[in-house]
């Protein structure tokens, strides 16, 4: 009778263990199955922050904040961070990233102001020289970070204050004024054209941020360039072994960056109306904090340039509620904070979880 009670709690043990075992499995591979669906898809998480944030908002501020005035609103706020926002994230991607994109945004909308109201050049070529700017700001970038192998931090700091001094030494802190532009070159304040649709208002350039990141999106995931850009941040020494041009790739990046750091400054001429050497003063560390909250790995190779998009729509978001509901400014700040830590927390996660 013992040796079956023996055999009998031997048994008992036995199914306890495998139960315990199963329901660790099942648990191990439920959160094997959410890390894999945020390594493949990095803007979930942005997506799914963005649109609790605007839920929850809509249902305590009501009709004040969910209408569609409000929320393009929201669009027509974030379009300089956002366009500023890819630039930075193709930076980021390739593993490095760019504190100069403000200076050089703010440089590029100087130059279209300067060379037609002090020059008389036409418009047209001031703002095709506005963008060439952009582009030398970003080769030098890039060949200083590919060719000379220096790092890209270092690099970008002292070109945003090269460019930063450059910019108030050739303007003079002189402002061009809203007035002016209206009567005699209108063309830079394209990005300030509105349409309405339904009550909701949008920009010129809200569209065009939208349709960048869109374009972007699609390099970046269909094309060869794309995938080099991606393969470079990963592991450059591999990239380099199995047939990629690493320099040419970071090069080219930069480049890109300056030149839609450029276009971000002929919609900053829209936005806010004049010339102004002193604005977009922040833009390099809001477009950081839109890509980090976006997902985009700050160790390079990893996250999709919509969850940059998703990040500044957050930041927009967050601060246009809190504002509605007559909060202290300081708990944007507080929560941005906290969600800049909070997305570092989840890629480090899911880079853990990866290895």
């Amino acid at each position: 009778m013992s040796g079956n009670a023996d055999d009998f709690e031997s048994v008992v043990k036995t199914s306890r263990s495998e139960a315990v075992a199963e329901f660790t499995s099942q648990k191990k591979g439920a959160l094997a199955r959410l890390q894999h669906a945020l390594h493949v898809n990095p803007a979930l998480v942005p997506l799914f922050v963005l649109l609790a944030s605007i839920v929850v908002f809509g249902l305590l501020l009501g009709s004040k904040f969910f209408s569609p005035f409000a929320l393009t609103l929201i669009l027509q706020q974030v379009q300089i961070v956002g366009i500023v926002a890819a630039a930075q994230s193709l930076v980021i991607l390739t593993a490095g990233i760019d504190l100069s994109v403000g200076a050089i945004m703010v440089l590029s909308s100087v130059v279209m102001g300067q060379f037609t109201f002090r020059y008389g050049i036409p418009v047209e070529i001031s703002i095709v020289l506005g963008l060439v700017t952009g582009m030398l700001c970003g080769f030098v970038n890039g060949w200083l970070v590919a060719v000379m192998k220096l790092p890209p931090f270092i690099v970008t700091l002292g070109m945003w204050q090269i460019v930063l001094a450059t910019n108030f030494l050739y303007s003079a802190n002189e402002t061009i004024r809203a007035q002016e532009i209206e009567a005699n070159a209108p063309l830079l304040q394209l990005f300030a054209m509105k349409f309405n649709v339904g009550g909701a208002v949008f920009t010129v350039g809200v569209i065009f941020m939208v349709l960048l990141m869109l374009l972007l999106a699609y390099v970046l995931k269909h094309t060869a360039w794309g995938r080099h850009v991606y393969a470079v941040g990963d592991d450059p020494d591999a990239a380099q072994l199995s047939g990629v041009n690493v320099k040419s790739v970071l090069i080219s990046v930069y480049v890109l960056s300056g030149l839609i750091c450029a276009f971000a400054g002929w919609a900053l001429i829209g936005r806010i109306g004049s010339v102004s050497p002193t604005s977009g003063q922040l833009a390099n560390i809001e477009s950081i904090t839109a890509v980090v909250i976006g997902g985009i790995s700050l160790f390079g190779g990893r996250g999709s340039i919509l969850g940059a998009l998703f990040g500044a729509l957050i930041v927009g978001v967050f601060t246009l509620g809190l504002r509605l509901a007559g909060a202290d400014a300081q708990w944007t700040f507080l929560l941005i904070g906290a969600l800049i830590i909070g997305a570092v927390a989840v890629d480090q996660w899911i880079r853990k979880v990866s290895a």
